[in-house]
């Protein structure tokens, strides 16, 4: 059985050794080699480690390390999967919206200084993809459910309002700190420009909290029990 993590790709050094390590924790977790691919930017590409999975006669489970079904889940990785050839691929969903995502996101706020009763602004990478948005809007709902605060949903690249804007808002409504709490996996371009938007306190990156791995071990637990032995 081969296991693969597929990720979009960085040329931030952080964001290399952030899905570096990642992987080797769940590897830990699963008590086996998780190999992982790339859609964008460096390689190896899925297509890639799933053509050697199909020459090895070995079926194939892939977790999308991607916290929305944007363009790369929904459309890039099939593509890969068909144009390798492999016969027998499970592709599990993306790991956000979630309730598990929501938890991870709530106690990087609360390592962060968070208090009950702060404006919360979600700050996700940004997307013009429909179904990407509709899934970021649905994880704010869960997490102003879990703190039982407002969530403004914001963006640190594409679309809008950006942090900078929805923390601002934030202000303007209300004397009490504003918390931004990071819905990205790790540190690099996005991350700094939240630290810029001049809120009071901005949480870590998903990729720092143990829970992270645990959730795609879990991901990549449950598909290798859905598939016939």
């Amino acid at each position: 059985m081969s296991r693969i993590l597929v990720a979009h790709g960085t040329r931030r050094p952080e964001g290399i050794a952030m899905i570096g390590d990642l992987t080797e924790q769940v590897s830990t977790l699963l008590n086996d080699t998780v190999q992982v691919g790339f859609v964008d930017v460096l390689g190896p590409t899925p297509t890639e480690i799933l053509a050697n999975a199909a020459a090895g006669g070995e079926p194939a489970i892939v977790v999308p390390a991607f916290l929305s079904r944007g363009y790369h889940v929904r459309t890039d990785l099939p593509a890969h999967v068909a144009a390798s050839g492999h016969p027998d691929v499970t592709v599990t969903p993306a790991l956000g919206p979630s309730p598990q995502l929501a938890m991870i996101v709530i106690d990087q706020l609360r390592e962060s200084g968070w208090r009950p009763g702060d404006s919360i602004v979600l700050a996700a990478a940004g997307t013009s993809d429909h179904a990407a948005r509709a899934d970021l809007r649905s994880t704010a709902r869960m997490l102003s459910a879990l703190t039982g605060s407002a969530v403004d949903l914001a963006f640190a690249a594409t679309g809008e309002p950006t942090v900078e804007q929805a923390v601002a808002r934030a202000r303007s409504r209300s004397t009490r700190r504003v918390a931004v709490a990071s819905y990205l996996l790790a540190e690099g371009m996005f991350f700094e420009r939240s630290h810029r938007a001049g809120a009071d306190l901005v949480s870590a990156p998903l990729s720092a909290h143990p829970g992270l791995a645990r959730l795609i071990a879990s991901r990549f637990q449950a598909a290798r029990t859905a598939v016939p032995a």
